[in-house]
This record gives structure tokens, sequence and C-alpha cells, in this order.
């Protein structure tokens, strides 16, 4: 994890589709739901799908962060796209794909930045 990273792993027996892991990096926060993929195929709940809609369409960030083991690809997906995710056969071609930590924590650098300076221009 980067030096001004932080993570803390939420463990929600009640349901709900709360995602894995509240991140903070940079001092911008987001979730992450954690996923594990045998060829390019993964399950989500519908109220993992409609958690990460919700949250997105009130301006949060989310996302899907699937470890592909044919692949040994690392996948990352922004929450707003959950429909997708959900819709489509295969998440291959979605988001953004990497082989190793450091591109991911990178990319949600990157990303993180990119949302809340886009929010901020908008208040």
């Amino acid at each position: 994890m980067p030096p001004k990273g932080y993570a803390q792993r939420i463990e929600n027996r009640a349901g709900g589709g709360v995602p894995d892991v509240h991140c903070m990096l940079n001092g911008f926060p987001f979730w992450l739901e954690l996923k594990v993929a045998n060829k390019f195929i993964v399950k989500h709940s519908p109220h993992q799908i409609a958690w990460h809609t919700s949250y997105a369409a009130r301006g949060g960030l989310s996302f899907f962060l699937i470890n592909s083991l044919s692949s040994k690809q690392i996948h990352l997906i922004e929450g707003r796209e959950a429909m997708s995710v959900a819709q489509a056969p295969s998440f291959d071609g979605l988001g953004r794909s990497f082989s190793g930590k450091g591109e991911v924590w990178a990319a949600l650098e990157e990303l993180s930045a990119a949302h809340y300076a886009c929010a901020v221009a908008d208040l």
C-alpha cells in the first residue's frame, strides 16, 4: 500500500451489498469490492449492484477489484459500471487490467484524484 494509503476491511454480516474494503488514498475516500474470478466470469449479488449504482449516483466512488486466476491479471472496474458488470456475460473488456499491485494503486490514485477534482468543480 502507498505511504498515504489506508484500508479497512469491513465485515458485514447483515448484507445490503456494502463493499469489502473502505480505502483512503491521499485523502480521497473510495470503496473496493474484492472478487476472484476464474476465466472472465464473476458473480455479484443484486445487493452489490444496487449499492454501487446508488452510491455512484450520489457522487461516491467505488470499484470492483477482480483477481483473474486464468489471466493472472487484476481488473479494476468503477462501481458506476455495476449494471454493465451485472449484464455482461463476462467482465473481459470492462475497466482496466493490470499485472501488478503497484499499477493498481497508481490507477486508484489517478482515478480518485480525478473523481474528486470533478466533484469540486461541479460545486
